[in-house]
């Protein structure tokens, strides 16, 4: 009888019980690979080579000849802007074509120009219709032959004004007296993070609750299984003590898996800015990839990560237990994933949610919440003291839960 802690919990026994948890844990090298190895490269993926990837696509289209077809007369300079190459992007292919939607659907054509009528040589005069044919919505359409085509029908229309001032004696500002210059408000954290920020508090949680699922699964509906538990349980530990030590065990691995991925995102922000230097600045900004935590916010990143923890770790153990085996307790966690996956698609809309104290008082969501202010560099520390408090509390509830589960018999013996 070593000396009591909290409650009357014996931190020796409640060691023990840890400790035999996590030797269990180690020995499973399929838990080690999804608690280390996946953090690592999942998120340098997401973060840096999705950016990466849209980045080399879109300026592959714009380096790309497409070919378009023609229904009707193009005139000479629209024809020569068409066609030409203007910098770095690759002018087009003009293809007469008889019947525009079938050349496009039939892949013939990437789009179709067709003039019902004629069109004007000089501004001032009678005005024409282009009919513009095209998988509008195609992602690779969009970036490729459809931007090009509206380029130069746009820098067409604009040569034919500017040489109708010239000849006037106007010059090509006349038309737009008032010109708008923008400028970036965001925040440095905020611009470099993009809209892939939502992704890593999601992979985040994820991984914690990967990390944790093994542990808990196996040290109650295993142990049931395998009739362990049973010979755990009439030893002079007592049950609040067996249930912490399983949380204990059960945290550390979610932990473990966490800062890997933290890990992750440190080598996602020291190489996303030299693999996207080549990347097309408006994609990479507006996808991400060049993410940075700082330095005072780290604290509060470890405190959120050890909060949901500890909350994902207790609800993994409290709904466990009453598994009948280990693979009916996975059937069991499996919709506690949601928990995360849909609150994360929601992040992705999260300029148009509200941050009320509400939000922040949701648990779980709430520490995806306030890790993506992080990413943003829009922390709040009301907000994220809010949410850490709550995290907490819902533990305690389910810790509650768990030891009182542990001391039914119908729920210990129920296999």
């Amino acid at each position: 009888m070593n000396s009591a802690g909290v409650n009357g919990l014996r931190a020796h026994f409640v060691w023990q019980v840890a400790r035999k948890e996590l030797l269990s844990t180690l020995r499973d090298r399929r838990t080690l690979t999804s608690t280390i190895l996946l953090p690592l490269i999942l998120i340098p993926i997401f973060v840096i080579g999705f950016p990466l990837l849209l980045g080399r696509a879109f300026s592959g289209q714009s380096q790309e000849r497409q070919r378009v077809g023609v229904i009707g007369t193009l005139p000479a300079a629209l024809r020569a802007r068409l066609t030409a190459d203007a910098g770095a992007e690759v002018g087009v292919t003009l293809l007469p074509v008889t019947d525009p939607v079938r050349a496009v659907q039939d892949g013939t054509v990437q789009a179709v120009l067709r003039v019902p009528g004629s069109l004007p040589t000089e501004a001032g005069g009678a005005s024409g219709t282009v009919q513009l044919y095209a998988k509008l919505g195609n992602l690779k359409a969009e970036s490729g032959v459809i931007g090009k085509l509206k380029s130069a029908l746009g820098a067409y229309n604009s040569s034919l004004v500017a040489a109708k001032l010239k000849g006037r004696g106007l010059p090509a500002s006349f038309l737009t007296p008032v010109r708008v210059q923008t400028f970036d408000a965001s925040r440095p954290q905020e611009a470099a993070s993009g809209q892939l920020a939502f992704i890593i508090p999601m992979f985040l949680l994820q991984f914690i609750l990967a990390g944790g699922m093994a542990t808990a699964i196996d040290s109650t509906a295993g142990e049931k299984e395998r009739g362990t538990l049973e010979v755990l349980l009439v030893s002079p530990i007592r049950r609040a003590e067996v249930v912490v030590g399983k949380l204990l065990a059960t945290t550390a691995t979610a932990l473990t898996a966490a800062a890997f991925g933290l890990l992750g995102l440190l080598l996602s922000g020291l190489l996303g800015g030299i693999l996207l230097r080549g990347t097309p600045a408006g994609v990479a900004g507006a996808m991400g990839g060049r993410l940075s935590v700082a330095p005072a916010s780290v604290g509060v990143l470890i405190l959120m990560a050890l909060s949901a923890a500890l909350l994902l770790s207790a609800l993994l153990i409290a709904v466990s237990i009453f598994a009948r085996s280990y693979k009916e307790a996975q059937t069991y966690v499996a919709p506690i994933s949601l928990l995360i996956v849909l609150p994360a698609i929601g992040l992705q809309f999260a300029d148009f949610i509200g941050r009320g104290a509400g939000l922040y008082a949701l648990p779980v969501v709430n520490a995806m919440v306030v890790i993506l202010d992080i990413v943003k560099g829009a922390l709040s520390m009301p907000m994220a003291l809010l949410a850490l408090t709550v995290n907490l509390l819902v533990t305690g509830l389910l810790l509650l839960l768990a030891i009182r589960s542990f001391r039914r018999e119908g729920v210990i013996f129920r296999n």
